[in-house]
C-alpha cells in the first residue's frame, strides 16, 4: 500500500525543493530587509552588504520575540466571543477554536497605546528590524523541530496528507502533523494569523513614528499604507472563523512552511511598502490619494463591482481612458529622457515597494495548481465536468 506522502504526490520540488526552500525563503527576507534600507532599493540586485553575525544576532531581540508570542499566546487563552468547530477530521471529529483574534488585535493596540503613554520606545524598532528577523528566523527553525518530534509520536489520523513521507527534510518543511496541539491550544491556528499579521501592524506603526520623528510628521504616503493594511489585518481577524475552511487547516501540516512564513515572513516583509516609504518618502496629493482610497474601498474582501459612474467611464468611454493612460505614460517617459532626477518620474526605477504584487501573483497561481490536483482527487470525474463548464482557473480568457 503506497503512503498518502508517497514521491508521486510529494509538492515543492520534493526533498530537493523542500532544502532549497530552506534556504532560499529566509535568504530572500534578509535581502527585502538590507534592500529596502539602501539607497538605490534595487530588488533584483544584489544586496548593498552581507551583515556580520553581530549585527544579526541580540538577545534582547530574541527575548522581544518571545515576549512578543507570549503576550499573543496569553490573549489566544482569554475567553472567547464564540467557539466554532473545525472541518471533519480523518476520525469524524471536530476540533474547537476559539474566535477571538479581532479581540486580541484591540487589546494589543491598548496595550501599545499605554506603553507609549508611558515612553515605550516605540519607533527605535525599525532600527531592530535585521535581528528580529533574525531571531523569529531562529524561533521558527527551532518551533519547527520540536513539532517535527511531536509529530513522530502522533498517531496515523492526526497526520496530514502530505506531510508523512518518510523524508525528514521534505516532512520537517511541510509539516508532518495537521493540528499539533497541547490541551486546547492549537498550534497552528495560533499562528495563522495571530503574531504575524497584529506584529506586522505593530512593525508598520514603529516605522509611521520613526519618520513623524526623522521628518515632523508622517506623509501621507505612510497614512496611507498604515491604514489600508491595518484594514485588511482587522478584516482578517474579525472574519477569522473562515480560516478554519482555508487549506492551510484543512490540509497542510504544520512545519517550517507555515512556521517560518507565520513568525518571520509576513511582519517583516509584508511591512516592505512601509520600509520603502521611510527610507525613500514618496510624495502623494491629495487627488491621487483619493483615487487610491476609491481603489482600495472596491477591491476589499467580497466587494462587487466598482461604482456605476467608475463602471459608466470604462463601459462608455474606453477611449478616453485608454488615451489618458496612453498619453500619461507617454509623458512619463518623456520627463525622465529629458531629466531623470525630476521628482515626477526620478523613483520610478523601484521595483521593491511591488514585490507584494509580485510575490502574490505567484503565490496564487502555485497554490491555485495546488488546490487543482487536491481537487481532482476528491471529486474525479465531477470535477472534470466542472472544469469543462469553468474552463478558465483566475483570470477569464488568459489563464
Amino acid at each position: 500500500m503506497v503512503p498518502q506522502g508517497s514521491r508521486a504526490e510529494l509538492e515543492f520540488g520534493g526533498p530537493l525543493g523542500a532544502a532549497a526552500l530552506l534556504l532560499l525563503l529566509p535568504a530572500t527576507m534578509f535581502h527585502l530587509l538590507l534592500v529596502a534600507r539602501s539607497g538605490p532599493a534595487r530588488l533584483l540586485g544584489p544586496p548593498p552588504y552581507l551583515p556580520e553575525l553581530e549585527e544579526l544576532w541580540s538577545p534582547w531581540a530574541l527575548l522581544l520575540c518571545l515576549t512578543w508570542l507570549g503576550l499573543q499566546a496569553a490573549l489566544y487563552l482569554l475567553p472567547a466571543r464564540k467557539v466554532a468547530e473545525g472541518q471533519e477530521l480523518k476520525d469524524k471529529s471536530r476540533l474547537s477554536y476559539p474566535i477571538n483574534g479581532f479581540q486580541a488585535l484591540v487589546l494589543t493596540a491598548l496595550l501599545v497605546g499605554l506603553g507609549v503613554l508611558a515612553g515605550l520606545p516605540l519607533s527605535a524598532l525599525p532600527e531592530m528590524l535585521l535581528p528580529l528577523a533574525f531571531a523569529a528566523t531562529l524561533i521558527a527553525f527551532i518551533f519547527s523541530l520540536l513539532l517535527y518530534l511531536k509529530a513522530l509520536v502522533a498517531p496515523a489520523s492526526a497526520l496530514a496528507p502530505g506531510g508523512n513521507s518518510g523524508n525528514p527534510i521534505y516532512d520537517f518543511f511541510l509539516g508532518r502533523e495537521l493540528n499539533p496541539r497541547i490541551c486546547s491550544f492549537d498550534f497552528k491556528y495560533f499562528c495563522e494569523l495571530r503574531p504575524g499579521l497584529i506584529g506586522w501592524v505593530l512593525i508598520n506603526l514603529a516605522l509611521l513614528m520613526q519618520e513623524a520623528e526623522l521628518r515632523g510628521s508622517p506623509s501621507l504616503a505612510m497614512w496611507l499604507v498604515n491604514g489600508f493594511q491595518l484594514l485588511y489585518v482587522g478584516d482578517a481577524l474579525w472574519h477569522e472563523e473562515a480560516v478554519l475552511t482555508t487549506m492551510d487547516i484543512i490540509h497542510d501540516g504544520f512545519g517550517f512552511m507555515l512556521a517560518f512564513g507565520d513568525l518571520a515572513w509576513v511582519p517583516f516583509t509584508y511591512s516592505l511598502q512601509a520600509q520603502f516609504l521611510l527610507y525613500h518618502p514618496e510624495p502623494l496629493g491629495l487627488p491621487l490619494a483619493s483615487v487610491i482610497c476609491l481603489i482600495n474601498g472596491q477591491s476589499g474582501r467580497g466587494s462587487a463591482l466598482p461604482p456605476p459612474f467608475i463602471r459608466s467611464l470604462f463601459i462608455q468611454h474606453p477611449l478616453a481612458v485608454g488615451y489618458y493612460i496612453f498619453r500619461g505614460a507617454n509623458s512619463q517617459k518623456n520627463t525622465f529622457r529629458k531629466n531623470p532626477s525630476d521628482p515626477r518620474v526620478a523613483g520610478v526605477s523601484h521595483l521593491l515597494p511591488y514585490f507584494y504584487l509580485l510575490y502574490f501573483t505567484a503565490l496564487l497561481v502555485h497554490r491555485e495548481a495546488r488546490d487543482e490536483q487536491q481537487c481532482l482527487q476528491k471529486y474525479g470525474l465531477a470535477w472534470h465536468a466542472y472544469c469543462r463548464r469553468v474552463p478558465y482557473r483566475i483570470v477569464p480568457y488568459i489563464y
